[in-house]
């Protein structure tokens, strides 16, 4: 199942190391100078024998690293046609090698070769090589190439003086010098073939020897052990011909590791690297080329590697507008440091088959810039020419991925990383937007090191995080493609560095006194072995995106020292439109919390443009970036309304083999009570915003309004995240941020919709209106009535003035009593304001009260029900119960709940009964007071009567056990499960209180609850949503027969089950059949009266009677309360169904979960109960595996509602 995190453990202090950089290319090393501990045998696919496939045997003549001397003519002719794009790319390189012999060659004088880091000669070599191969008949390149490996051949060993320790340069001269010997290898006199072949070997043996007593060898998802590891393999597959045993021994430890490296990466189901993209590149390069070797001279098929499928994610969705720029998380340049074209043809030719690899790749390749930053390194750029060459496919056209041209969010769950706007082209509509907050290397290695599921994990030993940064909670922003705050790339791990906060006065500050950031910060790398580094960790809360608005927060107090006693620094992004993005930062400490003051940094790397201070309406301090005239702005405020002025500082750092300048802005606020909110805008120059506040600054959360454009936008956020009754009493719905404005408003992660707007009350005291001219003229009319009367009459002036003068008291007293009954205004001016105030607050909400969702899961067995754990386990909105356990069991009531299935539907008519009360207040504890029920069980104190009921319930299940067991051990057993039941329930009740408004989850187990739904719609009212799982019969069918040994079939023992639910007592049924009893059920009895029924034909007539009675009772459940689920949608499109279900819900899809149930039914890590691995492809076994003829009955038999629920035919 899911890697998830249960607690906390001590970290092992280790020595840091000794490093040195250079010229051309980076270390990050950590030594020990030997690992003494043995790890267990790794258990996963092993090459029982590494010689070559038969077909590359012959007498082994070179070329066969790659392709065969068979191909090259072939290869050739592509040289003019079809990859003529690329020959030119070779060309040019050669070329440019050729102009300047001087700088290319390596030097003639080992001291000069060692005297810097030198990977440039080995990288350049193979695409050298791969063109003197394609043009023979160019005898310039080829001198040159001999002159290059005569050199190199001539040194006494090809390591970087300064770095002894380091092995990488040695990897990259090895890996480079053998390939081109392999290329070359026809080309070659006898007398160069035997010294290269010689060198070779030596090279390969030392490399061997240091893979005992380095770190690359133990430690893995890093970019020196791909890189060294692929050395020792090409090594050994190039020079072990004549020497197959030791050479095998070679191959064996890189296969070992290497398929250990395939195994954790399949874990990282986003297709991400915790190095970031320039590193990542790195790595994948090595990856790419150990698969297409291993499946080459090993049969060793990596191809279905989950992380493969998913890399090309890494490069799309990291790639600012222009296909120049990625993010830039952890140590990076401006983009990538190897590739990424070669590993872009690669995940296309084996891998995606759709033509975006090729059409990034393209993309990439046309948009390289020409100078400047962002060019390659001269000892990079070339590097896998040779390798794109080669696996470059014609035949895919390049095309752009699905909704390519519209800005999308994307997220790496694993990784902790959402980006918007990613991979479009550079026009002044298209933005970007990043935010990263994860956990120490990535959220699989995190839980690996922590939960430590595998034997031959040694811990943080077994990695090496070095390369990140210290980076929670940090993001960047490129309105309209221009970075208006960027990362500050590679450089010394400092927190300052990394668009962060940090705190001051800090008592275990390690630098910058008395400051203190994110955990593991001060030094040139990571110190990911210090005190409670190991544990530092973020977390991406919510991500949504609905048109061009995306909201995404985080929480990285994980990152922080606990000697800071900080509860919270949730960070929240708001991006409103293409160019203006509200950023709010919540900080909430404990009362006896050391730190007065928090300072944010936000860089720019961009010299060309400088931030100067900058003043909003006279009112806020800001800074501004003038590009060209157009002016990019930003500026700060806290939920008191103070707004202090910035430090705008530039500095230069250490990076790679240089100094890199950086420019930020620094903004210092105190921090005098136990919760600050600030809040910061930057925007564009074409959007206007002219205003800007707080609103409402409560514990549970935050609104503030911005004027953006002349139109009002009404922000609420909440701050209180973790607590769903919370977020629903603040919001009206189970997300984190709303946006009003116009008219409609936007809940993120539920979606958009109109607001019914209050009845506006603007009378004022004396309402000149209709009804006052009505009285006026009533008045006017009254009084020329009395002065005829008067002329008529002769009324003394006197007696008529006291007339009209009661006249007009009682008319206005009337219209006084009028404007009072509906007065809203002033002079009740204190009724207005109250009101104003209290109809803000309430815009975003509905007018209506919104249940806190109960989520009740039900299914027939076997269907794969239980793979929605995976959404609701682990989180703080939600409680998984599974129902039921020993501990807690189904009252026995009147009516007896078969655990397998029954007939029996019941009516919202029968629960209003006096039917079921037993069951009804069971339900009602369970649910509505689910820590008091969970309180009241008596734990490790079960009575005979329920080790009685447990003896009797499972007794199926040991018939399993072959062999007999005695009472005593049966008991044990028993025993130990209760055990470790009563665990369980512990559990849930330490979740309860970490959590207290989390919602129960009720998985119900049994088919019978599938005709009950009405049960609860009766008991849990408007809050029910019930979950019904479906499967393709044919799956199930095979899921219940054939997917485990015995099978669930013979474990449940359906047809006794079937035989109970038919059986008859006293002339009735178990359910009346005039009164309660699923007619659709008759067509199973009749089957089941049947002398020998046939298994296939019975449970499909039980699938076909269940679903179809389960479809037609609960069609008449409002669609708020019922929500129908495919597992195979759940399986082949994870992402997009439980959005959907959680939309249902009324509550975003967290990332968090998102990875778990990623994890769940894309790695082939997670097992159902009584069937194998889980994925798109092993959901289809019956496929392959069931009989024809059985295929055909089940289709028979179901077909009608088969296809009602999606379900094809089956076609070979």
């Amino acid at each position: 199942m899911a890697l998830m995190f249960t607690g906390h453990f001590l970290l092992l202090t280790l020595a840091m190391f000794g490093l040195s950089t250079f010229e051309e290319s980076v270390s990050n090393d950590s030594e020990w100078a030997v690992f003494t501990n043995e790890i267990d045998e790794f258990r996963t696919q092993k090459v029982q024998n590494l010689r070559p496939n038969q077909k590359l045997k012959k007498s082994m003549l070179h070329p066969s690293l790659y392709f065969d001397a068979g191909e090259v003519q072939a290869m050739r002719q592509k040289s003019r046609t079809s990859h003529l794009h690329l020959f030119r790319a070779l060309r040019s390189a050669v070329t440019a090698m050729l102009s300047n012999p001087t700088y290319y060659l390596p030097p003639p004088k080992h001291a000069d070769f060692a005297a810097k880091w030198n990977e440039i000669y080995g990288n350049n070599l193979p695409p050298l090589a791969l063109y003197c191969l394609l043009c023979p008949e160019d005898k310039v390149a080829f001198e040159f190439a001999l002159e290059y490996m005569d050199r190199m051949v001539g040194y006494k060993d090809w390591l970087v003086e300064n770095a002894p320790g380091d092995e990488v340069p040695v990897g990259h001269s090895l890996t480079g010098f053998a390939t081109a010997f392999d290329f070359l290898y026809n080309l070659l006199d006898t007398h160069r073939r035997q010294k290269y072949l010689d060198k070779i070997w030596v090279i390969t043996e030392e490399m061997y020897e240091y893979s005992k007593v380095r770190s690359w060898g133990k430690q893995l998802l890093h970019n020196h052990q791909t890189t060294n590891m692929l050395a020792l393999l090409t090594g050994a597959l190039v020079s072990g011909v004549d020497k197959g045993s030791t050479a095998n021994i070679w191959k064996q430890v890189v296969v070992d590791v290497m398929e250990k490296t395939m195994f954790l990466l399949n874990h990282i189901v986003d297709g991400s690297l915790d190095e970031g993209v320039a590193y990542g590149s790195y790595t994948s390069k090595s990856v790419t080329q150990y698969v297409f070797l291993a499946q080459r001279h090993f049969n060793i098929n990596n191809l279905d590697n989950n992380w493969l499928k998913m890399h090309f994610w890494f490069y799309y969705a990291t790639l600012l507008p222009g296909f120049q720029r990625t993010v830039g998380i952890a140590d990076s340049n401006y983009n990538w440091f190897y590739g990424p074209e070669s590993q872009l043809v690669f995940l296309d030719k084996f891998i995606l088959k759709n033509g975006a690899g090729n059409w990034l790749a393209q993309q990439i390749r046309k948009h390289r810039p020409k100078d400047g930053p962002m060019v390659p390194s001269t000892a990079q750029r070339w590097s896998t020419l040779h390798t794109e060459y080669i696996w470059y496919d014609p035949q895919l056209t390049p095309q752009p991925p699905a909704e390519y041209g519209t800005a999308k969010m994307h997220i790496f769950p694993n990784w902790g990383v959402v980006t918007y706007g990613a991979g479009l082209p550079n026009t002044q509509a298209n933005t970007f937007v990043s935010f990263k907050s994860g956990k120490l290397g990535g959220r699989a290695v995190y839980d690996i090191v922590h939960f430590q599921p595998y034997s031959w994990i040694d811990g943080w030993r077994s990695f090496n995080p070095g390369h990140e940064h210290p980076d929670q909670n940090s993001f960047t922003f490129a309105p309209n493609g221009q970075v208006f705050v960027s990362e500050a790339l590679y450089g010394p791990k400092l927190s300052h560095l990394n668009n962060v906060l940090v705190f001051a006065p800090s008592p275990s500050s390690q630098c910058n006194q008395p400051w203190e950031g994110q955990l593991g910060e001060c030094a040139q790398w990571l110190r990911w072995t210090g005190e409670e580094v190991g544990d530092a960790a973020g977390e991406v809360i919510t991500a949504s995106q609905h048109g061009e608005m995306m909201f995404v927060s985080g929480e990285a107090v994980s990152a922080y020292s606990s000697a800071l006693k900080l509860k919270s620094v949730y960070r929240a992004l708001l991006l409103l439109n293409s160019q203006t993005l509200l950023v709010v930062d919540h900080i909430e400490k404990q009362d006896d919390s050391p730190i007065n003051s928090v300072s944010a940094f936000f860089h720019n790397l961009d010299i060309d443009f400088k931030y100067i201070p900058y003043r909003f309406m006279s009112r806020y301090n800001g800074a501004m970036m003038d590009v060209w005239d157009a002016h990019y702005k930003m500026f700060w405020f806290d939920h008191r309304g103070g707004s202090p002025l910035a430090s705008i500082q530039e500095a230069e750092q250490a990076a790679e083999f240089k100094k890199r300048w950086t420019q930020f802005v620094n903004v210092t606020f105190p921090v005098d009570s136990t919760i600050v909110r600030i809040a910061y805008i930057f925007y564009g120059p074409y959007v206007n915003v002219s205003s800007c506040k707080f609103i409402d600054s409560s514990k549970s959360g935050l609104q503030i309004s911005l004027n953006v454009n002349n139109t009002e936008q009404i922000v609420s956020i909440v701050t209180d995240y973790h607590n769903l009754k919370t977020r629903f009493s603040y919001l009206g719905f189970g997300g984190y941020a709303n946006v009003a404005d116009q008219g409609q408003i936007t809940r993120f992660g539920v979606g958009t919709q109109a607001i019914v707007k209050p009845i506006k009350h603007d009378r004022v005291i004396f309402p000149f209106g209709f009804k006052f001219n009505i009285a006026v003229g009533l008045i006017l009319c009254m009084s020329l009535v009395i002065l005829a009367f008067q002329w008529q009459f002769y009324i003394s002036f006197r007696k008529l003035m006291r007339w009209i003068l009661i006249l007009v008291i009682a008319l206005w007293f009337i219209e006084l009593l009028d404007v009072w009954s509906t007065c809203t205004q002033p002079i009740c001016a204190r009724w207005a304001r109250t009101e104003a105030k209290a109809s803000k607050k309430a815009f975003p909400s509905e007018e209506h009260h919104v249940s806190l969702p109960d989520v009740v899961i039900t299914s027939l067995p076997g269907s794969g029900a239980e793979i929605l754990k995976q959404l609701f386990f682990n989180s703080s909105d939600f409680l998984y119960i599974r129902v039921p356990t020993p501990y807690l069991d189904i009252p026995e009531a009147e009516f007896e709940i078969d655990s397998f299935v029954d007939a029996c539907e019941w009516k919202a008519s029968d629960v209003r009964g006096s039917r079921f009360r037993l069951l009804r207040g069971w339900l009602q504890s369970l649910v509505q007071d689910t820590k008091l029920h969970l309180q009241n069980l008596h734990l490790h104190e079960p009575s005979r009567g329920k080790l009685a009921q447990y003896f009797t319930t499972n007794k199926d299940k040991r018939k399993k056990s072959r062999r007999r067991e005695s009472l005593q051990e049966q008991r044990s057993r028993m025993r130990g499960t209760l055990d470790r039941d009563a665990e369980y329930i512990g559990a849930l009740r330490r979740h309860l209180v970490s959590y207290p408004s989390a919602r129960p989850v009720l998985s119900l187990s049994s088919g019978s609850w599938t005709l009950k739904l009405h049960f609860f719609q009766e008991v849990l009212g408007a809050s029910l949503r019930a979950l019904y799982v479906v499967r393709d019969p044919r799956a199930w069918i095979y899921s219940v027969l054939y997917s485990s040994k015995p099978s669930l079939y013979s474990l449940k023992n359906v047809p006794e089950h079937l035989g109970k639910m038919f059986q008859l007592e006293d002339g009735k049924g178990k359910c009346n059949l005039d009164s309660g009893y699923a007619l659709e059920y008759d067509s199973l009895r009749e089957e089941f009266s049947k002398p020998k029924p046939n298994a296939v034909s019975l449970l499909s007539h039980l699938w076909l009677a269940n679903t179809a009675a389960a479809l037609r009772i609960n069609t008449d459940l409002l669609p708020t309360s019922y929500q129908l689920v495919r597992f195979e949608d759940i399986v082949h499109f994870p992402q997009k169904t439980t959005e959907r279900i959680f939309a249902f819900l009324g509550i975003p899809l967290s990332p968090a979960s998102l990875n778990q149930i990623l994890f769940a039914t894309s790695t082939n890590l997670f097992y159902l109960p009584y069937e194998r691995e889980i994925s798109p492809t092993n959901i289809n076994v019956w496929k392959q595996n069931l009989p024809r003829d059985e295929i055909k009955l089940v289709e028979n038999i179901c077909w009608t509602l088969m296809d009602r629920l999606g379900y094809p035919k089956f076609t070979d």
